[in-house]
């Protein structure tokens, strides 16, 4: 694993009401990440992108939710979410810019 596909591992955070829900009561993070990576790319990329030391991760291969566009049935594309639970101690802080 290099440092360059590390980098691309993570997509960027699920932000929602669950999200945040769970963070400030079990320490765990959601995020979308690639549909290709496995469970050791997504510990080492958080632990290199955050300086965080990561308990385990989670993940769940999301289905796409069909679509009416007008007249036209579509489909979004899967994708995949994981759920980093960090060390007690541990923190990520997205809003501070810097």
């Amino acid at each position: 694993m290099n440092e360059a596909r590390l980098m691309k591992v993570l997509l960027g955070p699920v932000v929602s009401e669950k999200g945040s829900r769970i963070s400030d009561r079990h320490r765990q993070f959601i995020f979308k990440v690639m549909g290709d990576a496995s469970k050791p790319e997504i510990r080492r990329a958080v632990e290199l992108m955050f300086r965080v030391k990561v308990q385990g991760v989670q993940v769940a291969n999301m289905r796409g939710k069909m679509k009416r566009f007008g007249q036209m049935l579509g489909k979004r594309t899967n994708w995949k979410k994981a759920y980093v639970t960090l060390e007690p101690g541990q923190d990520i802080n997205f809003t501070d810019a810097g």
